[in-house]
């Protein structure tokens, strides 16, 4: 039995015949993000997936393709307009789809039912099992938050320039989104120590816009707000300091902030300060 190909693409999804070509940001472009740094691959699953910002800034993981509106349920139809991706259909007969809604690892995202989707879901099966037993792609294994007594967050709360924002990695592994001149993204983290740095402290829990206020208590932030203006402007825009002086390098991948939800960000809220590493004992 051969298995299901897409014309002009590889049996992973990946496009068969890649033209090369210099990619380029548009000046009135409102984003530094190239098109190609919005694409990756499920970590769940391996399957490709295409990367959008919603309208409240936050990621969504869109299936690469698009499928028959009169196939997919109301609640999981999305559609790009601007590049930004809605929460619903334009009114044509294609729409686009999370990929949560057909990821064949079990998610909390609601299932897309129907025969072709059903279908779709087992073409990325087996597109995912091919992967695996080739070793191309290992499955993220289930992760727990340290304890925070005795390690920084996993996904820190950062405030700059007034904002709360969540962050996707510890402060310290946080890199830099730049192109370099080789077409790679850049390795260097943001976090500069030839440059003033943020201070961990607690701050009150406030609510977000549109919510009731929430009881009281307080949440471990990694605040930049004592930085310089143009410092605090560096790391929202997530560039290391070699790039900020560089504006013309475009971004390679999307920012790993997104503005804190205290009720959907809940797990994430750390009510203790971090604790700095134990010392290492001498050896002779």
């Amino acid at each position: 039995m051969r298995p299901h190909t897409t014309p002009g693409r590889h049996w992973d999804g990946s496009p068969s015949h890649r033209p090369r070509r210099s990619l380029q940001v548009a000046a009135h472009s409102p984003s530094r993000l190239l098109r190609a740094g919005q694409t990756g691959r499920c970590r769940s699953c391996g399957n490709r997936i295409d990367w959008h910002q919603r309208t409240d800034h936050r990621p969504i993981a869109l299936h690469p393709a698009e499928v028959a509106t009169i196939d997919v349920p109301e609640a999981c139809r999305w559609h790009l307009s601007g590049g930004i991706a809605h929460p619903h259909d334009d009114g044509s007969g294609w729409c686009r789809i999370p990929h949560a809604a057909l990821c064949p690892r079990p998610t909390t995202h609601p299932r897309a039912t129907g025969p072709r989707l059903v279908a779709l879901r087992r073409r990325l099966a087996v597109r995912s099992r091919r992967l695996i037993d080739t070793g191309t792609f290992t499955p993220a294994p289930a992760t727990t938050l340290p304890n925070t007594d005795r390690s920084r967050p996993v996904r820190p709360v950062v405030r700059i320039l007034l904002t709360h924002y969540l962050g996707e990695r510890p402060v310290e592994d946080i890199r830099c989104l730049a192109q370099t001149r080789r077409r790679h993204r850049c390795t260097q983290p943001i976090l500069d120590p030839a440059h003033p740095a943020g201070r961990w402290t607690l701050l009150p829990v406030q609510p977000h816009r549109g919510q009731l206020a929430l009881p009281g208590g307080s949440m471990a932030v990694y605040d930049l707000n004592h930085l310089p203006y143009a410092e605090q402007l560096r790391w929202r825009a997530q560039r290391c300091t070699t790039h900020t002086a560089a504006p013309a390098a475009a971004d390679l991948a999307l920012a790993d902030w997104q503005p804190l939800d205290p009720l959907l960000h809940a797990a994430h809220l750390h009510t203790r300060l971090p604790h700095p590493a134990p010392p290492q004992p001498h050896r002779r």
